[in-house]
């Protein structure tokens, strides 16, 4: 009779040891029970077992005492096996593992032979043979352990061993771990009812399989295949002889024999598995005797559970928050973390390894994690149209913040999904009020005064309230100018806040926070947000990826998408769960968003950002908060949107960012165009690198019935004029007029205006022009030189038409 890959290898069969005969005595059997009192583990198994006569003695008829032990335990599940989840990239690489138990389940043909052979021959070599009760193998192990006087051998075969660790492993709590480790004769009676249910339900080969999946090996590895990858980097089913006799002999005691801690025990009992499959037939003594010679050769892999260890740890920590605190995935918060932890799932995310690797390399360069100046920075990418978060970073290691270079808390993401409450988006927000005024019908070259200073006054908020402080006086950034009008483009380009004051009191408070909400804005910490008239520079504290999100949108032509990050999850047994799906809705026209690409293409060209392109069509705005608190960029093509932040996570107030020093750069004060920026445009050329740069759509030709927004005037030349008729002249082309110190002139008369800045040319409408008038021609000496007292002679004056062509005045 030959051995199937079951059992082991093929040989002749071996007649068992008998260990009880029929010459044995009653007395000599008495004696070997009354010696389980010290043997608390087979105690309870033959105590069990002594019971069942004892039951049918007692009142219990022998049938029914057998109905009751073969009926299946209405309690009896063998699901729910804890297995390691796992959280999978876009293309399929992995970002992190979860687990309550490290484990991973696999079929029996994916476990080498010669593993199964190692672990029935240390364990149960008689599997095949017996039920869910081996009586042999129990009082063999009986006397192996009284006469040694200690327990060298079990007496629960593989069937009973499954039910106990499967009992184990699904205990919740430590009522139900104690009642499932307890030595007591309930406990064993309990098993060996479940034993029998077992057997009646699956074949050996399925209970083998189960076993293998959940046995523990030791060092935090449970099952073969997550035993197998630990100690020896490879798969259960390329184990090796000397390999698959150690994992055996781990079982047992797991701490005693792990190999890690306790190299040489863990050798000698790998000999004994040998020695035994050798014994049984089941492998050569000479590749026994072979295999003994071979020292133990560990290929530690250890897979650490959470995001700490992960590669992308605060998108990992995101997806993770995602699956904790989403009803979908749960009822309660514990079901939902068993799931994750225990489900055995296979959970795909939108992110992609080469934007968050982008991202990741340009904020550690920009702002180093242990910098000197304890800044900080984060960015969120996003795709246009469907709103897949891309990419999620912080320039930090996860973890705990009294650590320097670690933080808990993901900047990128709100308090939800990372316990940020978000940061002031400054100057990012009056995107929203120009996408308010766009959506108005207001054409490019609308235009509006823009105070040097700008009282708050006569604003509404969406219940009606009078909104704003009769007394404040908000003013231009530094990277902003006042006191002439502006167009929506250049008002734009140059992030003038007084004329945004103006803009978002002409479209209405109202409408410009509406226009937001409908981008998806809201606080970080999950708030609306607040409605005052500051609130289109930004003063509301969001989150990167909500303005990412939001940017997202302009980029997609007006469709909004709620920010995603799972795609699709699998449990263990490959079945598809619900997950949430995508979120979109046109939130505004499509010509207003080709209107608003318009104008915020030219902040990388024109504007604050300039020199800041990425060799493709792209827009973006950037976002410096009040007294240098924090600083922002957000921006995007038609494929992908960002958005950075920078800041102090002590306190953006109590550690602004000007005269900022940082690792030896210096900056002075620091603007969204300064850090926030150049992290943005390194980050997406990483992020688009060898993709097909996509077009923004031109806008709808209403929006340039006022002109381009950006169309240069003539500026008329009024030197040789008389102020008054300058000024109007320069009034009626649309320009403002300032008068500057009087300058000498040989060549225009005294009186009339000798210099003008800028020139005679084009400007920009609304621009200010400074005008000198002429105090007369320079004093000369008798020699016709020029001097402090000779007389004056004044050259022939020719004077232009007003008309004339543009002329330089002499330096």
């Amino acid at each position: 009779m030959n051995r199937d890959v079951r059992g082991g290898a093929s040989g002749p069969p071996r007649r068992p040891r008998r260990i009880f005969t029929t010459a044995t005595t009653r007395g000599e059997k008495a004696r070997a029970l009354r010696g389980l009192g010290a043997l608390g583990g087979l105690a309870g198994v033959l105590v069990a077992l002594m019971l069942l006569p004892v039951a049918c003695t007692a009142g219990v008829g022998a049938r029914d005492t057998a109905r009751w032990f073969d009926s299946e335990p209405v309690n009896l599940t063998t699901s729910g096996v804890p297995q390691r989840s796992t959280i999978l990239a876009a293309d399929g690489s992995k970002i992190a593992t979860f687990f309550y138990q490290n484990r991973v389940d696999v079929p029996l043909d994916k476990i080498a032979p010669v593993a199964r052979q190692a672990v029935l021959a240390i364990e149960d070599s008689r599997f095949y043979e017996h039920g869910a009760i081996d009586l042999q193998g129990t009082l063999r192990a009986l006397a192996s352990n009284l006469s040694s006087g200690e327990v060298t051998q079990g007496g629960s075969g593989i069937t009973q061993q499954y039910v106990k660790n499967l009992l184990l492993t699904q205990a919740d709590s430590d009522e139900e771990r104690q009642a499932a480790t307890a030595v007591t004769t309930a406990r064993k009676v309990r098993e060996l009812r479940y034993a029998v249910a077992v057997e009646e339900k699956y074949s050996k080969d399925e209970i083998l399989r189960r076993y293998l999946n959940i046995a523990y090996y030791g060092d935090g590895a449970y099952g073969i295949e997550a035993a197998s990858r630990h100690y020896f980097s490879k798969h259960a089913s390329e184990l090796t002889l000397p390999e698959a006799a150690l994992l055996a002999g781990v079982i047992r005691y797991p701490y005693a024999y792990d190999p890690t801690r306790h190299p040489g025990e863990a050798r000698k009992r790998r000999d004994t598995v040998l020695d035994r499959m050798a014994e049984l037939g089941w492998v050569d003594p000479a590749e026994a005797a072979e295999a003994k010679r071979k020292p133990i050769d560990l290929k530690i892999d250890n897979i650490r559970s959470g995001c700490v260890s992960s590669k992308a740890p605060f998108f990992c920590d995101y997806v993770q928050r995602e699956i904790l605190t989403n009803p979908v995935f749960g009822k309660t918060a514990k079901d939902r973390e068993k799931l994750l932890k225990r489900g055995g799932l296979t959970i795909r995310t939108t992110m992609d390894p080469r934007a968050q690797k982008a991202a990741q390399k340009a904020v550690n360069r920009h702002v180093p994690p242990k910098n000197s100046a304890h800044k900080a920075a984060a960015e969120a990418m996003v795709e246009p149209g469907t709103g897949e978060i891309k990419a999620m970073v912080v320039d930090r290691e996860l973890g705990p913040d009294k650590e320097r270079g670690k933080t808990w808390i993901n900047f990128a993401a709100d308090a939800s999904h990372g316990s940020s409450i978000g940061m002031q988006a400054g100057s990012t927000f009056k995107a929203f009020t120009l996408a308010a005024a766009l959506d108005e019908g207001m054409p490019f070259g609308t235009r509006l005064m823009a105070p040097r200073e700008f009282t708050p006054v006569g604003f509404r908020n969406c219940d009606g309230d009078k909104v704003g402080d009769p007394t404040a006086s908000l003013r231009n950034a530094a990277d902003g100018e006042g006191g002439k009008e502006f167009s929506l483009v250049t008002g734009t380009h140059h992030s003038v806040n007084t004329f945004f004051l103006a803009l978002e009191k002409e479209v209405g408070l109202c409408d410009t926070v509406r226009m937001a909400e409908r981008l998806g804005m809201k606080q970080a910490s999950g708030k609306p947000l607040e409605e005052y008239p500051s609130f289109t520079l930004g003063f509301n504290p969001v989150s990167p990826l909500r303005l990412a999100a939001a940017y997202a949108a302009f980029g997609a032509r007006g469709e909004y998408c709620k920010p995603i990050a799972i795609t699709s999850i699998k449990d263990a047994s490959g079945h598809r769960l619900k997950v949430p799906g995508r979120d979109c809705e046109q939130a505004i026209d499509e010509g207003v968003a080709d209107a608003v690409n318009y104008v915020l293409r030219g902040v990388l060209t024109k504007g604050t950002a300039r020199g800041m392109g990425i060799g493709r069509p792209a827009a973006g705005k950037t976002g410096t908060v009040d007294n240098f608190s924090a600083a922002w960029f957000a921006g995007y093509t038609p494929d992908l949107a960002a958005a950075v932040w920078v800041g102090d996570p002590r306190g953006g107030y109590r550690h602004p960012m000007r005269n900022l020093c940082m690792d030896g750069t210096c900056y002075g004060a620091v603007f969204g165009a300064t850090i926030p920026a150049p992290i943005w445009q390194q980050s997406m050329s990483g992020a688009l690198r060898g993709t097909r740069a996509s077009s923004f759509h031109r806008p709808p030709s209403f929006y340039f019935s006022k002109g381009s927004g950006e169309d240069r005037a003539k500026v008329p030349d009024v030197r040789g004029m008389k102020l008054g008729d300058a000024v109007d002249k320069l009034r009626d082309a649309g320009f403002t007029t300032n008068v500057g110190a009087q300058v000498a002139s040989d060549r225009y008369r005294k009186g009339t205006v000798a210099e003008m800045s800028p020139g005679p040319g084009s400007a920009e409408p609304g621009s200010t022009i400074t005008l000198r008038v002429s105090k007369g021609p320079k004093k000369r000496d008798g020699g016709g030189r020029p001097g402090p007292g000779g007389p004056r002679t004044p050259p022939p004056a020719t004077i232009p038409p007003p008309g004339g062509p543009g002329q330089e005045a002499p330096a």
